[in-house]
């Protein structure tokens, strides 16, 4: 099972041999932004553009340098010759650390935005499968009015629209470079390299910097991925509740040969939407972390470092590994429509009080007569599980005022569909046809 949801590009992104490259790549891009100024020769130039870093190498010399840059720009000059000097010229650490995860977090959230859209694809097109399928509305897990299971996937749609925007937002905030030297003074390297060498890698300027880029900007993503996970946990949350074994609208997908219990065979159990709002728990924790990462000592401490050596790379990792669950699981599930209407009818009409009150309302009784009249027949119905329009219509008060063509009016699906169609457009979510059963009477 999980096999089946690895993803092998968002690991190779986080993998060791993959920063090192891109520390390379900074390095390289600089040294060209320095050629552009006539600081290096293009002889050397062109024998720097075939560096390495020799991986077997590095992880020698950091047994000695305890500092994994030094590390890197040894085994990287061990490739060179005299034209190694250039390398590094005029840089801190930070200055090729930060604009490499800038390159990292970049591309993990293009990948991240693709899996937004594609479970926002798939909620659209159940939404309009389900366009006019009738289930209860719930309030405080108890029944409340009928809506359509496609209203309750098109809110889910638009949550998730507006996640692909905040990731938009975070990710152009956290897409820059930042090439100033020791504590961002611009000492020992020109505005010039920082602007060339952060378009060569198609990133934008951090235009005030001390030694490192500024920790708001990884909050602001990392808090970004936490909304985005309580979203999943919200709409996992929601399947869940909706598979109890006494309600039994949504199922989701259970594989032929699939085990849910090593003690009960017959059980059926939400797991993978569980183990999405676990997971959610996680990335929540890691953005609490993003966030104590703000507050450095002065223009540079590295007490950010190590958490964001493991809060990064996992939330990212973890995102899209339960993105991918649960757009399989939406994709999948079993929607079971006869139960959603059994349970509309397993109070016996109670669902339609308020519109026996405004029927009441509009025949010219006050609402608190028409409220008391109406909560009466509702306990009554409750209690004594009798049939509420049957209690209404044996009621002379009401019976004086409603006619038997007003009571079918009230006790009518069809009102709770007749928005659905504006609803959907308003939201710009197409159109589907509409069952023939949708509007049966009570």
């Amino acid at each position: 099972m999980i096999e089946r949801y690895s993803l092998p590009e968002m690991k190779h992104i986080w993998s060791e041999d993959h920063k090192f490259a891109l520390w390379l790549k900074v390095e390289v891009a600089v040294c060209e932004a320095w050629c552009e100024l006539g600081r290096i020769p293009a002889e050397d130039m062109e024998k720097i553009r075939g560096a390495t870093c020799n991986l077997d190498r590095l992880a020698q010399i950091l047994q000695v340098t305890h500092h994994d840059v030094t590390a890197f720009l040894g085994a990287v000059a061990e490739s060179l010759g005299p034209e190694s000097r250039y390398i590094h010229l005029g840089l801190t650490s930070s200055d090729v650390m930060d604009t490499a995860l800038g390159l990292q977090l970049r591309d993990a959230a293009a990948i991240l935005q693709k899996d937004v859209e594609s479970l926002t694809a798939v909620l659209r097109s159940r939404a309009l499968e389900h366009k006019h399928t009738i289930m209860i509305g719930r309030t405080h897990g108890v029944h409340a009015e009928p809506m359509t299971f496609g209203l309750k996937l098109a809110l889910w749609v638009k949550e998730m629209e507006r996640n692909a925007v905040r990731l938009a937002r975070a990710t152009e905030a956290i897409s820059v470079g930042m090439i100033s030297g020791a504590v961002g003074t611009h000492a020992t390297v020109p505005l010039e390299v920082e602007e060339s060498a952060c378009r060569r890698l198609g990133l934008g300027v951090a235009e005030v910097s001390n030694q490192v880029i500024q920790r708001d900007r990884h909050a602001e993503f990392l808090t970004t991925l936490a909304i985005i996970a309580g979203s999943l946990e919200k709409f996992a949350t929601e399947v869940r509740a909706l598979q109890k074994t006494e309600v039994q609208e949504l199922e989701e997908p259970f594989e032929q040969g699939q085990t849910g219990s090593s003690a009960m065979p017959h059980k059926r159990n939400p797991e993978l939407c569980e183990r999405v709002s676990g997971l959610a728990r996680l990335v929540r924790g890691n953005a609490m972390a993003s966030l104590e990462n703000m507050a450095l000592w002065h223009e540079r401490d590295i007490s950010h470092s190590s958490v964001e050596r493991i809060i990064l790379p996992d939330s990212c990792l973890v995102l899209d590994y339960t993105l991918n669950i649960f757009t399989s699981i939406v994709r999948g599930m079993r929607v079971n429509v006869d139960r959603m209407r059994r349970n509309v009818e397993m109070t016996r009409g109670l669902i339609f009080s308020q519109r026996a009150l405004l029927a009441l309302i509009d025949k010219g009784m006050t609402r608190q007569d028409a409220y008391e009249i109406v909560q009466g027949h509702a306990m009554k119905a409750w209690q004594s599980e009798q049939s509420f329009r049957t209690l209404l219509e044996d009621d002379s008060q009401v019976g004086s005022r409603l006619t038997r063509e007003d009571f079918d009016r009230v006790f009518d699906y069809g009102c709770y569909l007749k928005e659905v169609d504006g609803i959907f457009a308003r939201a710009g979510i197409d159109s589907a046809p509409r069952p023939h059963h949708a509007t049966r009477k009570c």
